[in-house]
């Protein structure tokens, strides 16, 4: 093999790679998306069961209200959830915890919580990865100079090249 196709065949190979990372990274999103859109749905039932939204409920009044008493004062406020509102936040709910098949019966605070800083994690993750898909799809369009070197055809019929079966009994 000459040095030019050695170069073509390392060539397609970094790119084939690049283009594999970059679909894992795309299903991932998807995959991440499906579990973020059942936090938001989780989210919201509980919500609608504690009758508040995500703004409903104040909390610069109270912090503002907690500073005013001294060190050994009894606060002036009761401290309240955003989520939870005036609902009872001992209240036991059944979840299922992510990646698992088990169910718990927690308290209600306990319940939103979890999914709260499950959400946040969920999109730190996504925004990860959509960057990462930038920068892979950045990677492989810069490697694209193969269009240069190879017509158009031939790089087409390599990217939809397949194998056909054997079929038995044309000999």
């Amino acid at each position: 093999m000459d040095e030019t196709m050695r170069q073509f065949q390392q060539g397609l190979v970094e790119v084939e790679t690049e283009a594999e990372h970059l679909l894992l990274a795309r299903h991932q999103i998807v995959e991440n998306d499906k579990l973020r859109n059942g936090n938001r749905e989780a989210l919201t039932a509980l919500r609608k069961r504690a009758r508040t939204t995500k703004t409903s409920v104040s909390t610069p009044f109270e912090s503002i209200m907690k500073d005013m008493g001294g060190p050994g004062s009894i606060p002036l406020v009761k401290e309240v959830c955003a989520t939870c509102g005036n609902h009872d936040s001992n209240e036991q709910m059944w979840m299922m915890f992510p990646g698992t098949d088990v169910f718990a019966r927690i308290p209600f605070h306990a319940a939103h919580t979890v999914l709260e800083t499950d959400q946040t994690r969920l999109d730190y993750e996504s925004k990860t990865l959509q960057s990462f898909v930038k920068e892979k799809s950045l990677i492989i369009s810069e490697k694209g100079a193969l269009a240069d070197k190879i017509s158009p055809g031939v790089l087409r019929s390599l990217v939809t090249l397949t194998d056909k079966p054997k079929q038995k009994g044309l000999n």
